[in-house]
């Protein structure tokens, strides 16, 4: 598989490709990609995943046997 890397903007929920790219991407439709995308971090967003990452954790680990450590 072969790497490449670009800085650019997303623009109506759409990732722009540089025109100097665009050649490679179009030689390789119908085929199949892996993507790969990074953003800067900010801190809101990071608590928040975190805090929902964490909430569904807890959840996926629940089972009926700990109802029994439920109060009512």
């Amino acid at each position: 598989m072969k790497a490449i890397e670009f800085s650019t903007k997303i623009i109506d929920n759409q990732i722009l490709i540089p025109q100097n790219y665009k050649p490679f991407i179009y030689s390789n439709e119908d085929k199949y990609i892996r993507v790969i995308v990074l953003v800067e971090e900010s801190d809101e967003y990071e608590e928040s995943a975190f805090l929902a990452m964490a909430r569904e954790e807890f959840f996926n680990g629940y089972s009926e046997s700990d109802s029994i450590y439920d109060s009512n």
